[in-house]
C-alpha cells in the first residue's frame, strides 16, 4: 500500500470529510453523513483504493 495522494488532494480529502461528517450532527442530521468517513480516511492514510485500480497518482515523487 504505497503513496497515491497529493498535498492539495490530501487538503481537500480531510475537508470535504469533515464537513459531510459534521451534516450528521446539524443541518439535515441525515446519517449519510457517514459517507464522509471515506474520504476523510482517505486523506488522512494518503492512499486511495480507487486510485490504484485506475492509476492515478497526485503524489510527486
Amino acid at each position: 500500500m504505497g503513496v497515491n495522494v497529493g498535498s492539495l488532494d490530501r487538503l481537500l480529502r480531510i475537508v470535504a470529510g469533515l464537513v459531510l461528517i459534521a451534516l450528521v450532527f446539524v443541518g439535515p442530521k441525515t446519517p449519510l453523513g457517514w459517507v464522509g468517513l471515506v474520504p476523510l480516511f482517505t486523506g488522512l492514510f494518503r492512499f486511495c483504493p480507487a486510485y490504484r485500480i485506475f492509476g492515478i497518482n497526485t503524489c510527486r515523487k
